[in-house]
């Protein structure tokens, strides 16, 4: 198999590539492709561990170039979506770069991937596009509901990708995660910036009143799923990524300030962001059933293991 990983610098397709390239991944005749732009998110060093893989080729460039995307797509068996402008509060100050890069991006590769008869195509989205949850969880049916500029990008991402399987018939297979967090993480996500800026002896913002609850999911979990996505996932189908542990901000905090021996006088209480949403709760018991998804870390340990990669690999994150 040939598969072609977009954003495979980034954070999520750059633990996915090395684990596809890792022991007990793809087979020695397979191969993989990265194509990415090398935005402030991408990092060549986050494939340093791989680099010298034969079976790794990268390619330096933009999935909105219509003709880069048309010679490369050839000969590869499947695609595996994770590029995309993904921070919120970015998306708030300026939206233009999400839509071009999330939807047009997106129409692109799937453009290319009808045109040369591509197997697989999955498309790696977000639990933003339902919007908030007061109580329970969000299933694959429940409706699209975006709240920002980000989340609403995505959600277009969504309804073009399977628009191209029910028009073309293009084997389109969509994921919808919970928070990611990990080692490699750029550090204007909440989980890294705080680790970052602790471990620096500073401040961390939080914001509001702390309520807003998320559920978070282990970047190794998150690709154990997509690779149980590409092998048994069926053509036109969603599937919900959990990671089975929600806090609250506040409660979130709290943890990271033990990891990183620090106190409560640390934090900054920032006015909130704009459209916040207070609660994400996916229900994946659809990917257990389908695909056989089970998340297979803690979250106490994946925090704890974490904090530690950023505190033993400050190279990285001063860089």
């Amino acid at each position: 198999m040939h598969i072609l990983v977009t954003g495979g610098a980034g954070f999520i397709g750059s633990h996915l590539v090395r684990t596809l390239l890792g022991p007990t991944g793809l087979r020695e005749t397979d191969r993989v492709t990265v194509l990415d732009a090398l935005t402030y998110a991408g990092n060549r060093a986050n494939l340093a561990p791989v680099s010298d893989d034969p079976r790794l080729h990268f390619v330096l460039g933009d999935i909105r170039d219509h003709d880069l995307v048309d010679r490369l797509l050839p000969g590869h068996d499947a695609v595996v979506h994770c590029a995309a402008e993904s921070h919120v509060d970015r998306s708030i100050a300026s939206g233009a770069a999400f839509t071009s890069t999330n939807v047009v991006g997106t129409q692109v590769l799937l453009e290319a991937a009808v045109r040369h008869g591509t197997g697989t195509f999955l498309h790696v989205s977000t639990d933003e596009v339902y919007g908030s949850i007061a109580e329970g969880s969000w299933t694959e049916d429940s409706p699209l509901a975006p709240t920002s500029p980000y989340s609403a990008s995505k959600a277009a991402s969504d309804l073009l990708a399977l628009a191209y399987h029910r028009t073309h018939g293009l084997d389109v297979r969509i994921t919808r995660c919970t928070n990611n967090y990990g080692p490699y993480q750029h550090p204007e996500k909440v989980i890294p910036l705080f680790t970052t800026r602790l471990l620096r002896g500073g401040r961390v913002p939080l914001y509001g009143d702390g309520r807003n609850s998320r559920d978070w999911l282990h970047v190794d979990d998150h690709c154990h799923a997509l690779r149980l996505a590409l092998r048994h996932g069926r053509p036109g189908e969603v599937y919900n990524i959990g990671g089975g542990t929600e806090l609250t901000n506040r409660e979130l905090t709290d943890r990271l300030l033990k990891e990183c021996d620090a106190t409560w006088d640390s934090v900054d209480h920032v006015a909130d962001r704009k459209g916040h949403d207070l609660r994400y709760s996916l229900d994946h018991g659809k990917a257990t059933a389908e695909l056989g998804y089970r998340p297979r870390h803690t979250f106490d340990e994946g925090l704890a293991e974490t904090v530690e990669w950023y505190r033993t690999h400050r190279e990285w994150w001063d860089a």
